[in-house]
């Protein structure tokens, strides 16, 4: 699905660069890539980040993992092929935001640590950012507000990140949250902490 299929294009480079509107912006752009199992907690917290980080004035945008398959990856299932192709067109649309100098976080399960790396690899520097939110999948199950679980063991959903497919857990992530022990408030201090430790924002 990423085969390079039209060969007459080039690349067009504007006149106002990525760093013009950092500055116009007042503040560096660059993206949270939440993973972890379904339930973990990845939307709560991103809602949760993005208002703190809207309250101070930077310009923010959620990519949430249900919200895209219902426009832009609606053609899109769960096979691992599909799910490499949505992780992959998510990761492009990410790189998109940080060029245009918005904060973005990124809520999908993303279970394959290949289709991850794929996604760091379009930052050429540290804007990148792998927050993984760790949680025992028996307490994912007991949140479930979908139900969706439940039906995977059922047999009535396939390919259920979890019950019938696979999850990779992050090797080295730059943010840990364990959303069984921690509160919401907790990961976004967390979170916060390390934005301003690593000069992502200001204090």
């Amino acid at each position: 699905m990423t085969e390079q299929k039209a060969t007459y294009i080039q690349w067009h480079h504007g006149a106002i660069t990525r760093a013009d509107r950092e500055r116009l912006n007042g503040h560096l752009s660059f993206t949270i890539w939440f993973t972890g199992l379904p339930s973990s907690g990845k939307s709560t917290l991103a809602v949760a980040l993005e208002e703190v980080l809207f309250e101070r004035g930077f310009h923010t945008f959620i990519l949430d993992g249900d919200n895209v398959r219902h426009g832009l990856n609606k053609n899109l299932g769960f096979s691992p092929e599909e799910r490499t192709e949505n992780i992959r067109r998510i990761g492009e649309v990410a790189k998109l935001f940080r060029d245009a100098g918005i904060i973005n976080m990124t809520a999908f399960i993303s279970p394959y640590r290949h289709d991850r790396q794929t996604a760091r690899e379009l930052s050429n520097d540290k804007s990148f950012i792998e927050a993984f939110v760790d949680c025992p999948i028996e307490v994912c199950e007991q949140r479930d507000p979908k139900g969706a679980y439940k039906k995977a063991r059922e047999g009535i959903i396939k390919d259920f990140t979890g019950v019938n497919a696979p999850y990779e857990a992050p090797e080295d992530p730059e943010i840990h949250l364990h959303t069984d022990k921690m509160s919401v408030k907790e990961c976004v201090q967390i979170i916060m902490d390390y934005l301003i430790k690593n000069k992502f924002i200001p204090e």
